[in-house]
């Protein structure tokens, strides 16, 4: 193919002229608009819901009962394993003490001994009383043999109290559990000699048919639960307060509901907390003594604005969130939320009303007077998750 030199001449402007084209193609002219970016909006409303608070809590048997000897001897038997459940009642350890047998066997043979004595007094009576009747002795010698009989009569009674006391201590080597519970750690074994003295307990027995779960409620949190509640006292009050629940060291929610039995009359000055004490059912023996678990408690919130958190964001100790005007322009507004919302909501205090429209999702990023898309979201999907 051949060129002339005008067809060469000409070739640098049409290609100036082509890539001015293509320029325009992709880019677009100068001084275009910014296309607008869509963002998920919720349009506020009042709600009604139930919202869960949690507290870490540290559990205990209604009764860690420490089990002590009320002899001295010698560990002869022990009848559990550690971690056993027991019954009220139930033998534990059998201690060797053979001196309470001793004083049984003894105790019996001086009853026999006064049963004898009282018989020969009772006779003597008996063979005095006709002579009396008849002038042949004195009155003197009824009332004398009257008065040995009373004193042997008392000399059985005290020999049957000897008795009894001796099977009572003979009754205390065998140690029984005094509640139905768990038996803790056994310090002791056979041959071991064990007193009433001794440091270590024979072991513990947690009464766990109800368990307690301590936990903490901060100043303001306390004055948030008592301010609508009714009644005079503190037991009334407690028994405004709804029913708890119990969620297990492995995430469980236990099956059993708890009430709020007791709330320490002092706020920690350390702390600015009050000690709570909850209390559960636990009749199949499922929670022990010592273990770790949350107390959530229901908070009722009615006819109010609910935000999730993932709608707001935190600038120098104040939280915000963005608000749609009818123009579809942002502007970052500040909000108080009630300090104790828990889980995935925050209860707005002041800052927005009904009907004020927030962007759901990358609310740090947006400047304010930034033009967006408004994509409407339903309530339904927003709130999903909340009860």
């Amino acid at each position: 193919m051949r060129y002339t030199i005008q067809s060469l001449l000409l070739l640098p402007a049409l290609m100036i002229i082509s890539s001015c084209g293509n320029s325009g193609q992709k880019g677009g002219p100068a001084g275009a608009a910014p296309q607008v970016k869509e963002y998920k909006v919720l349009e506020l409303q009042p709600r009604s819901a139930t919202l869960n608070t949690d507290y870490p809590a540290s559990i205990q048997g209604q009764q860690n009962i420490e089990i002590r000897p009320r002899v001295d001897g010698y560990v002869e038997k022990i009848f559990v394993d550690e971690g056993a459940v027991v019954r009220k009642g139930q033998p534990l350890f059998k201690i060797n003490a053979p001196q309470f047998e001793q004083e049984v066997r003894t105790a019996t043979a001086s009853i026999k001994a006064a049963e004898a004595d009282v018989s020969a007094a009772n006779m003597a009576v008996n063979k005095v009383k006709p002579l009396v009747e008849k002038d042949i002795v004195s009155k003197f010698e009824l009332e004398s043999a009257q008065y040995t009989y009373q004193a042997k009569l008392a000399a059985l009674a005290q020999a049957k109290a000897a008795l009894s006391n001796a099977r009572t201590n003979l009754g205390y080597t065998t140690v029984t559990s005094p509640v139905d519970g768990v038996v803790g750690a056994i310090p002791f074994r056979l041959g071991s000699l064990v007193s009433g003295n001794n440091a270590e307990p024979l072991t513990t027995v947690s009464s766990t048919g109800n368990v307690y779960a301590y936990f903490a409620f901060n100043e303001k949190l306390l004055l948030h639960f008592f301010k609508d509640g009714s009644g005079m006292t503190l037991a009334q009050r407690l028994a405004k307060l709804p029913e708890v629940s119990l969620i297990l060291s492995d995430g469980t929610l236990y099956d059993h509901k708890g009430r709020i039995q007791t709330i320490t009359g002092q706020i920690n000055t350390t702390t600015g907390s009050a000690n709570v004490r909850a209390s559960f059912p636990n009749p199949k023996g499922m929670i022990r003594s010592g273990s770790s678990a949350t107390v959530r408690i229901p908070d009722p919130i009615k006819d109010a604005l609910l935000v999730p958190q993932s709608a707001t964001f935190e600038l120098q100790d104040k939280r915000f969130a963005v608000v749609v005007d009818k123009d579809g322009k942002t502007k970052s507004t500040a909000i108080k939320v009630m300090k104790n919302t828990a889980g995935t909501y925050f209860v707005v205090e002041e800052g927005l009303k009904a009907g004020d429209k927030i962007v759901l999702e990358g609310v740090a990023t947006l400047k304010d007077d930034t033009q967006i898309k408004v994509s409407p979201v339903s309530d339904a999907i927003v709130y999903a998750d909340l009860k």
